[in-house]
């Protein structure tokens, strides 16, 4: 009888999980991310695109720190292959929420909401 309840209530849990918990693969990268092209970034975000593709020097000291892609929002890959890049948000105290994540370069993408939705950079 015990044995039973404990199987109803783990079935139960289950049925609450999100479909994609269920399966195996919360959050799992869903698909081609939108596109956004390089002239259509604000002015703020070219000047970090141009910092990157030079090579610094960067004016955030996390500027060029690994980006985890924890919530897979991006295409997988192996653990360090992405970087993440601070863009200067006019009148923000700090970094704000604006984020340039680059792969092997020119693969970068293109965050104005803290990493919740990516644009791939088209040059």
């Amino acid at each position: 009888m015990l044995r039973s309840i404990k199987a109803l209530v783990l079935f139960g849990l289950f049925l609450c999980l999100p479909l994609g918990a269920q399966a195996g693969h919360s959050h799992a990268h869903q698909g081609p991310v939108a596109s956004v092209s390089e002239a259509e970034l604000t002015a703020q975000a070219r000047d970090t695109l141009r910092l990157i593709k030079q090579g610094g020097p960067f004016p955030f000291p996390r500027d060029g720190a690994v980006f985890g892609n924890f919530e897979r929002r991006l295409p997988k890959q192996t653990r360090g292959y992405y970087h993440e890049y601070t863009v200067k948000t006019p009148g923000a105290r700090n970094r704000g929420a604006q984020r340039i994540v680059c792969g092997s370069l020119p693969e970068c993408y293109y965050s104005d909401d803290h990493y919740q939705t990516f644009r791939r950079i088209r040059e």
